[in-house]
């Protein structure tokens, strides 16, 4: 079965200094490079997605700023298999050619991993089991952020473990450990 390593919104708004940092973004991006490297070494497709933030009054992932370029860690990008596809919503399939992209590569399950979990990596990932992608979902190569409720914070470690475990429905669930070395489980 063909894999497509797709790297969700792993941009500089994310990080330290950024204008929406998430919970752990350099250890998350520390596995996502770890990801990366087996793919580059089989030659297999890998797909960056680009979030770019056009809603009225939008905060972060602006236009034209510092914060919407890829971390610089993942350049440079290698032309042969791997491509950018920019998007506007967080399903990372609404209004992109990422379904035709894959289709073109002939990739029959997607390996999923990025930034933020209670948000894009949620829909694309629901979007990916409802196109039959067979995802599998590296939940240490994924990052969210504390939440607040009613005035109540809910604890990014909580807000983690509570998206993994409903997307637990939609996709296999592994660690980046677990992914890379099989034969170790």
């Amino acid at each position: 079965m063909k894999q497509a390593l797709l790297i969700i919104d792993v941009q500089n708004d994310y990080f330290p200094q950024g204008k929406m940092a998430l919970h752990q973004p350099q250890m998350t991006l520390e596995n996502i490079l770890r990801l990366r490297q087996q793919f580059r070494r089989l030659q297999l497709p890998i797909f960056y997605i680009q979030h770019i933030n056009i809603r009225k009054n939008a905060t972060f992932f602006l236009p034209d700023s510092h914060g919407i370029e890829l971390h610089p860690q993942l350049l440079p990008i290698s032309t042969q298999t791997e491509w950018i596809i920019r998007k506007n919503f967080p399903n990372s399939f609404v209004q992109t050619d990422l379904l035709t992209q894959l289709q073109k590569q002939a990739v029959e399950q997607l390996v999923i991993c990025g930034m933020m979990t209670h948000m894009c990596i949620d829909s694309t990932t629901r979007q990916a089991a409802e196109l039959n992608f067979q995802p599998i979902l590296i939940a240490d190569a994924c990052a969210t952020r504390d939440l607040e409720l009613n005035g109540e914070t809910i604890p990014a470690k909580t807000v983690q473990h509570s998206f993994i475990a409903a997307l637990s429905f939609f996709a296999d669930i592994q660690f980046a450990s677990q992914f890379l070395n099989p034969s170790n489980v």
